[in-house]
């Protein structure tokens, strides 16, 4: 059964008389086609309606929707299934809220690598939230440096709350080893794509987000900090969320305005959580696309413009 948001209540209602003119059609053989069709008309006319008005807190909470794909299941869809997942950083253990192994994507191999949240309460524990410990992050710069060895592209699929922020975490060095990727993504000689399919936050977003062509969704965040976070720091409370939502400038036109994504990818007009397909066929296309770009330039010359472009960031004249 599909969720809805508060302020997709209005498109659950039309829904729901579509689903009633054609069980009416189908049970009394009345001709409902007519009714349907404007039905159909009004849907599209208030999902776009809704989609084009959305709030920065709204956004923040499409990006979390429990429909939404997960990096698994862009991976599947975008390998058909041809991936063979690699595990464990090699020193500690495997951490199940990064995942990441080479696939084969219209017959060219890639590695890819990205944050996993669970779709139910078991796998969400599973895969703690989304929220690597620091062999997540560990586990990650092996395989990039396992790309790199075999001169393979890197497509990074970011979602996670932020970093696991546990007591266990920090003795195990989270700081250095997120610190340690930014370093190491700068300097590999491969293409790196990295895109924000849902939640980007802090460190833990940019522990796998140093890239030759960084994207977001439309309806994803990308921030140092969450609305809730923030609003409990500077009003020791959650009910100002919306507020430092807006304060944060955190959408995917923010960010592109402010140069620091190279590209917002259109979800469909209901959303990537109500048209998965729709959304994997346009992903699949921005990463050939970007693929094309980069393989044109000199490993040299991709590290030099990755560093600059970072190098830019927060500097305005």
């Amino acid at each position: 059964m599909a969720t809805y948001l508060e302020f997709e209540e209005p498109i659950k209602l039309l829904e729901e008389q579509i689903t009633q003119a054609k069980e009416i059609s189908s049970n009394t053989g009345v001709d409902m086609s007519d009714n349907i069709k404007q039905l159909q008309k009004n849907l599209t006319d208030k999902t776009k309606e809704i989609i084009s008005n959305l709030t920065p807190w709204q956004r923040v909470q499409l990006s979390r929707h429990p429909d939404r794909p997960y990096t698994m299941a862009y991976i599947n869809a975008l390998t058909n299934g041809e991936f063979q997942e690699l595990h464990g950083d090699r020193n500690v253990k495997d951490d199940k809220a990064m995942v990441g192994g080479f696939g084969l994507m219209d017959d060219r191999s890639i590695m890819f690598i990205g944050q996993q949240k669970g779709i139910n309460t078991k796998m969400r524990q599973f895969r703690n939230f989304g929220m690597p410990n620091p062999e997540g992050y560990r586990k990650a710069l092996r395989l990039m440096k396992l790309a790199e060895k075999f001169n393979k592209p890197i497509v990074t699929f970011i979602d996670t709350p932020g970093a696991f922020p546990g007591l266990e975490a920090e003795e195990r060095g989270q700081g250095e080893a997120i610190a340690r990727n930014i370093y190491e993504m700068m300097r590999l000689k491969v293409p790196v794509i990295c895109i924000i399919i849902g939640e980007g936050a802090s460190g833990g977003a940019l522990g796998i987000g140093v890239g030759d062509r960084v994207m977001m969704l439309e309806n994803t965040w990308y921030s140092v900090i969450s609305p809730e976070s923030c609003s409990s720091i500077l009003w020791r409370s959650w009910d100002f969320k919306e507020t430092a939502a807006d304060a944060l400038k955190l959408t995917s036109a923010h960010m592109k305005k402010l140069s620091i994504v190279d590209e917002v990818i259109k979800e469909p007009i209901q959303g990537a959580h109500r048209n998965k397909e729709e959304m994997f066929r346009r992903v699949r296309k921005i990463i050939n696309t970007a693929l094309s770009e980069l393989d044109a330039m000199k490993p040299e010359d991709r590290i030099k413009s990755r560093i600059d472009h970072f190098s830019k960031m927060g500097v305005w004249k």
